[in-house]
């Protein structure tokens, strides 16, 4: 079963920064600056949590992961945006 998860990091070495984003493009939408849309299985998500903490300086950076439940239409809809539209759904399957 597919989940949907928020991922926002706050990383301050833009070295670490880059490899972050670079691995997370691998696992989700890019929506912002340091947060990504992402619908995966559950091994993905143990794959990603594990190619993040890889990345990350633990005791100087920041990354939440929120669950927002397995239906990904419902996650969409639940997102409220104030100015400039979230990027379109890409359509089809993502494959990691």
């Amino acid at each position: 079963m597919r989940r949907c998860y928020l991922v926002c990091y706050d990383i301050s070495d833009p070295k670490r920064w880059r490899r972050v984003f670079q691995a997370m493009k691998g696992f989700g939408e890019h929506w912002q600056y340091s947060v990504f849309f992402c619908v995966l299985k559950d091994i993905d998500r143990v794959r990603m949590q594990t190619q993040l903490e890889t990345e990350l300086n633990l005791k100087a950076d920041q990354t939440i992961i929120i669950d927002l439940g397995a239906d990904e239409e419902s996650a969409r809809e639940a997102v409220t945006v104030l100015g400039e539209s979230l990027p379109k759904a890409a359509s089809g399957v993502v494959v990691v």
